[in-house]
């Protein structure tokens, strides 16, 4: 399983430093979330922030939009050095034009499901994403607990997609306790905030979260 750091719950009084250090201690993606205070009720910060850190690793920048609308705000974090941008299926008016936005700008694009939004919304966009991330949080703020229902979404949303070149990317209350179920129901990817930044040593929590997943692994 990937591992994606969430810098939602890093320092952001040295947040470049932040992106370094987990870049170091063997994180595959960055996650930045981005929240308007209105789709969402929390604020985060916007693309010249995005843009003042990127220099500082060359991993990807897994860019998740929770604003609402989304569609004037693509292209900006495009050019801030997004490498995938995700938004929500209930966030815009137009989701395929949105997927096709990001895709023609040469980014993997992806969509976001809420816990109560169902996986039928795939259904006629499923060629055209690069990420399904299912949320298992409500989105808005760091720290919560995980929703256990969610696991039988991951499980549907697997099956949904077979083998086609997507990564179920999963999105909330992640931790080495609950990361083995989460990996076994068909995860790919393992967005990580508090579990990661609250930690002293960020390459032993994120080791933490690896190996539960290897262990799960055939021999």
């Amino acid at each position: 399983m990937l591992i994606a750091p969430s810098i939602l719950a890093a320092d952001f009084s040295k947040l470049g430093q932040e992106v370094v250090d987990v870049s170091q201690a063997g994180a595959d993606w960055i996650h930045i979330d981005i929240m308007d205070g209105h789709y969402v009720p929390n604020i985060s910060f916007g693309p010249d922030v995005m843009k003042s850190v990127r220099h500082c690793t060359s991993i990807p920048f897994d860019v998740h939009l929770m604003i609402e609308p989304y569609e004037n705000y693509i292209i900006s974090f495009v050019e801030a050095g997004a490498d995938h941008i995700t938004i929500h299926a209930e966030a815009g008016n137009h989701l395929h034009r949105g997927i096709q936005t990001i895709k023609n700008a040469g980014k993997k694009a992806g969509v976001s499901l809420n816990p109560a939004t169902n996986e039928s919304v795939l259904n006629y966009i499923l060629n055209d994403i690069d990420i399904i991330l299912v949320m298992t949080v409500n989105p808005g703020f760091g720290g919560q607990f995980f929703i256990h229902d969610q696991l039988e979404k991951i499980k549907n949303i697997k099956s949904i997609v077979g083998n086609k070149d997507i990564k179920i990317v999963v999105d909330g209350g992640i931790n080495s306790n609950n990361i083995k179920e989460i990996a076994e129901a068909g995860a790919d990817v393992a967005v990580a905030g508090s579990s990661i930044f609250k930690k002293t040593d960020y390459k032993k929590a994120i080791q933490e979260l690896k190996n539960y997943d290897r262990k799960n692994e055939p021999t």
